[in-house]
């Protein structure tokens, strides 16, 4: 929920983020596709489908943002973000790694034929 959320968020100060994105080298012509990839990717692992190759991308998409926007290890809180970043991105994989549990679509649509 929280990249929904922070996707959501973005929809409504786009400007800003855009200009955020821009002091950090990233074309704006990335802004639209980011906030899609925060909103449908999260909403497709809450509802269970397509729950690897969603959280598969979702951890790419982490890794990247922790990459690009928070490596000024010099500023204790942008470490603290990469942190953080860096282990939403292993709890993705954790998920990539397994198969569907039993209160997914995934699951259903596997066993349940």
């Amino acid at each position: 929920s929280l990249f929904l959320i922070e996707g959501v968020r973005k929809f409504f100060f786009q400007e800003e983020t855009m200009m955020y994105m821009e002091e950090y080298g990233v074309p704006e012509i990335l802004f639209f596709p980011s906030i899609i990839l925060e909103i449908l990717f999260p909403i497709l692992l809450i509802i269970g489908y397509k729950t690897r190759f969603s959280a598969l991308i979702m951890a790419l998409f982490t890794l990247s943002v922790a990459l690009i926007f928070h490596t000024n290890f010099d500023n204790q809180m942008e470490l603290i973000i990469f942190l953080k970043d860096i282990a939403i991105a292993g709890g993705f994989l954790i998920i990539s790694a397994n198969e569907p549990k039993s209160l997914t679509i995934d699951y259903f649509l596997k066993y349940k034929k």
